[in-house]
This record gives structure tokens, C-alpha cells and sequence, in this order.
């Protein structure tokens, strides 16, 4: 895939990418203590509840280490085809000083990550092909507290969030346009979901990225200044972040402006980046070994099973669904988009459905319904309605037992129900009229009753013939077999004419 250029007065330049991004693992505790990673049901977050003497660094304390993410990491690392490490993986102390660090260190990994070399096939429909991403790293660290700015010269600090289990993705620089860090966020963080390992939810902060990006001339080798653009809390910021460094970045060259290694924030509102800080290099951190945490060496047996458990990942998928079912590349998109949605979309197909008609109702029909859910955090595996019952009312819909303008109806009332399709049909008399006689006599009522417009389409009005048909559906109540009124209705005008 071809490589975005900056194009100046004189010089053309290619565009550098790395990504790193930050995502809460899904565990019922925190990384080193028992602390709940959520609030209990029904109950409100209050700030500063859901700690203890070890997430708050008090001394004397000691870490212990959270199983689950451990291998929540691996989990990922193999799903990235990454190399886990199994010789031995270390936690080193990242030492920096801020209130959303109480030890005064970040408990990290460096030298010796979980794992690592891995690589993501990426595919990016704006440019009309996939690239490869190569994977430095995913390693395991705690989550920092939650610093909010109150103004006036003061912040609050919430260390509910410290310690939660955090995962650091790392690439290689190898983007080359903010459409490909776009589509490369949106891919991982699907992978994420299909695994379990993290909500990856960026507008609630279980997933984070940050963008590093830098400028050199077409043809050289050597990478330019970097700059890492912080504050992105969706992907739509995070293309826009990397459009406008581009251009402030190839606009700086031309002038010969010098360009400072730092961290800018994304202002989402103004549309560009600000300064924070000059950029850290790795020796600022002085990392050493955590002493309180012996290496672990995960076992060729843990990782195997590990591995067993891999779900079929979302680029499977949607070529099962393309390749196997014969599904769209739009509709197979927009189905693995959503891992508990595909899951729904599958049980449907299993319980007799076809693959196309199902996926016409599950990406339509039903997903208007859940977007009107959206708020609430419905998604499909909590829907009422058994996929099951799609597939007896599609199945009705296909038969002729009712009309499709009916069994959307009944999709409404049976999603939040859970009720039989077939039987609400029943109950209420949706179920559709297919005697001949009784529509060539509603058909033949219509055309007595609306004299005057049958005059106007027999005179070449044609547009009115969906309001005829409209009369017909709403003298039937929607019921009747619409094939049957358009063959009726157009014999009795033709007759007529």
C-alpha cells in the first residue's frame, strides 16, 4: 500500500506512525491486590473506595501478582501472532513522580515483556487494501489513578482506577497515513473485544491510544523528530490528531523550523494539537527490576492451552461469512464489527435461517433496535428475543404467514419480551391474508371508493398506484399478501383502461 506523502513547495515527505495503546484488562481485581476493578451492581463509584494499603503504595506493603492478566496478556500476544515468552518475564519499577502515582513508581515491564514480535494484517477500505503492523510489544503494568483539574490552582484525585490491570500494545513505525492508525485502532480493539481480554471501550477509558508521528523526505531512511499526540478518545480524533501533525510537521520542514521530541494533546474542539511536555526517553524512567516480584516463567503447557482458547478471531470470520455464506464484504463488516452481535447473527443461521435473509434482519431490523438501546449498554447477547425466535419469524415472513411490514411490528414487541413470535402472530391476528376473494373484493372497494385518482394513473399519472396500494394494505391492516393486491390490482386497472 502506498505510503502518505506531505507535499511542500520543494520536497515531498512520508508519513511515520507508531501506535501505542493502553487497554484495562477484563478482571474481577486489581493487578497486585484484591481490590475490586468495578463497583458492586446497583451501587455508585465513590471516589477513593475500592482501595488498600498495596494499590495506595503504603509502606510495607507487598504485590502480589494477578493471574488473569497474565494471561489475558498471552491471550493477546498470541491473537497478534506475537512470540510469549516463556524463559523468563520480569517486572521492572518505571519510576516518575505525579499525584496519580501513589508508590511514586509505575510497576512495568521493559526488558523482559510477556511478549512480543508479533504482527497485525490490517485492512483499510479508504485506501482499498490491508497493511501489515508490525508488533514491538504487549506487556502488563497497573493503571494510574484519575486526576481531574477543578480549576482555580487545585485537582482531585480518584485512586479508584489504581492498580486495575493495564495492557501497553506497542507497533513498529510501519503506518504510513492517519488511515491506516484509524483503521488499525478499530482492528485491535475489535481483537481485544472477540478475546475477552479488555471492553476496549474508548469513550469510557478502558482502551487509550496514543499516536506517535513524524516527517522525512521520500527516499531517506533515517526517521524524522517525533512527536506523541495524547488526549484521543476516539478514532475519528485519532486520524484527525495524525492529519494535522502532517501538515504542521511538513509546513515546519519547508520553513526550516527545528522540531522538538514532545507530547501534544488533541484539542477536539479547535481542531489541533497543544503542547504538554518535552517527550521522556526511556533512561528518564531509570527502570530496574521490581524487587518484591520474582520472574515468572510461563509454562509451554499454559501457553498451549492458551492458545486452544483462541476464539475465531473477526478477519476469520469475515471470510467464513464472504467465502462460506456467501455474505456481502459491507454486511460481513458490519456483523464481525461486534463480536456479540456475530455471535447472535451465527446462532440465527444454526437455527435454520438463511445465511443472506438473516443477515438482511440482524444488520437491519434488529440493530435499529439495538441502537435504540445503545444508551443503556444493551448489546445482542442481552437481548430478550432467542436468536432462535428470529430465525421462527423469519422463517414465518418467508412462508407467506405474515407480511414484512407485520413481523417488523412483531420484532418490536418480542426483542424486549422474549416472547414467541409465532404466538404473538397469533394472539393478535397478524398473520397474512392470502385468500384471493376477499383482496379482489377489498381491490374492487378501493377503486369504487377513489374514482377519481383510478381516472388520473389510467390517464398517465402512474405515481399513483402506491397510494391504491396503500389503501388496499389499510383497509387488510397491513395483512394482506402484498404479491396478491399488485397482481389483483393491476389486472382490474389494466381491464379498465
Amino acid at each position: 500500500m502506498a505510503a502518505m506523502t506531505a507535499t511542500g513547495a520543494r520536497t515531498q515527505y512520508e508519513t511515520i506512525i507508531g501506535i501505542e495503546v493502553h487497554a484495562q484488562l477484563r478482571t474481577a481485581s486489581k493487578m497486585f491486590c484484591a481490590c475490586p476493578t468495578a463497583p458492586p451492581p446497583d451501587a455508585a463509584d465513590e471516589p477513593n473506595t475500592r482501595v488498600c494499603p498495596i494499590c495506595m503504595g503504603m509502606p510495607g506493603t507487598l504485590p502480589t501478582i494477578n493471574r488473569r492478566a497474565v494471561e489475558l496478556v498471552m491471550l493477546t500476544g498470541l491473537a497478534l501472532d506475537c512470540r510469549v515468552e516463556t524463559a523468563a518475564v520480569r517486572f521492572e519499577r518505571k519510576n516518575y513522580f505525579y499525584p496519580d502515582l501513589p508508590k511514586g513508581y509505575q510497576i512495568s515491564q521493559y526488558a523482559l515483556p510477556l511478549t512480543s514480535n508479533g504482527s497485525l494484517e490490517v485492512p483499510v477500505p479508504t485506501e482499498g487494501g490491508s497493511v501489515r503492523i508490525g508488533i514491538t510489544r504487549a506487556h502488563l503494568e497497573e493503571d494510574t489513578a484519575r486526576l481531574s483539574h477543578a480549576g482555580r490552582g487545585f485537582s482531585v484525585v480518584d485512586f479508584n482506577r489504581a492498580g486495575i490491570p493495564l495492557m501497553e500494545i506497542v507497533t513498529e513505525p510501519d503506518l504510513r497515513s492517519p488511515a491506516q492508525a484509524r483503521a488499525y485502532g478499530e482492528t485491535l480493539r475489535d481483537i481485544l473485544r472477540y478475546i475477552g481480554a479488555s471492553n476496549a471501550d474508548m469513550e469510557a477509558g478502558s482502551m487509550r491510544i496514543e499516536g506517535n508521528v513524524s516527517l522525512r523526505p521520500m527516499g531517506d531512511d533515517r526517521f524524522g523528530t517525533k512527536v506523541e499526540v495524547k488526549n484521543l478518545n476516539s478514532f475519528r480524533s485519532l486520524e484527525r490528531a495524525m492529519e494535522y501533525e502532517v501538515a504542521r510537521h511538513a509546513e515546519a520542514l519547508e520553513r526550516g523550523e527545528p522540531l522538538r521530541q514532545e507530547t501534544r494533546g488533541w484539542d477536539e474542539g479547535a481542531g489541533r494539537t497543544i503542547v504538554q511536555r518535552s517527550k521522556e526517553e526511556a533512561n528518564d524512567y531509570r527502570y530496574f527490576p521490581e524487587p518484591d516480584l520474582p520472574p515468572l516463567r510461563p509454562s509451554q503447557a499454559w501457553v498451549a492451552d492458551l492458545r486452544a482458547q483462541l476464539p475465531e478471531l473477526p478477519a476469520a470470520r469475515r471470510e467464513r461469512y464472504e467465502t462460506e455464506l456467501g455474505l456481502s464484504a459491507y454486511d460481513a463488516g458490519v456483523l464481525t464489527a461486534d463480536v456479540a452481535l456475530a455471535a447472535y447473527y451465527d446462532a440465527v443461521v444454526e437455527a435454520g435461517a438463511a445465511p443472506k435473509t438473516a443477515a438482511n434482519w440482524v444488520t437491519g431490523e434488529f440493530s435499529r433496535l439495538l441502537n435504540q438501546r445503545a444508551a443503556d449498554g444493551l448489546r445482542a447477547d442481552g437481548v430478550a428475543l432467542a436468536p432462535g425466535g428470529l430465525a421462527e419469524l423469519i422463517a414465518a415472513v418467508e412462508s407467506g404467514s405474515v407480511s414484512g411490514t407485520n413481523a417488523k411490528a412483531v420484532l418490536g414487541r418480542t426483542f424486549a419480551s422474549g416472547e414467541s413470535p409465532l404466538a404473538v402472530i397469533e394472539a393478535e391476528g397478524l398473520g397474512q391474508v392470502s385468500d384471493a376473494g376477499l383482496i379482489g373484493r377489498e381491490v374492487e372497494a378501493v377503486l369504487a371508493e377513489f374514482t377519481s385518482q383510478v381516472a388520473e394513473y389510467r390517464s398517465g399519472k402512474t405515481q399513483l398506484y402506491g397510494f391504491l396500494v396503500g389503501q388496499v394494505m389499510k383497509r387488510t391492516a397491513g395483512r394482506a399478501d402484498a404479491r396478491l393486491v399488485n397482481d389483483e390490482l393491476r389486472r382490474r386497472l389494466d381491464e379498465g383502461a
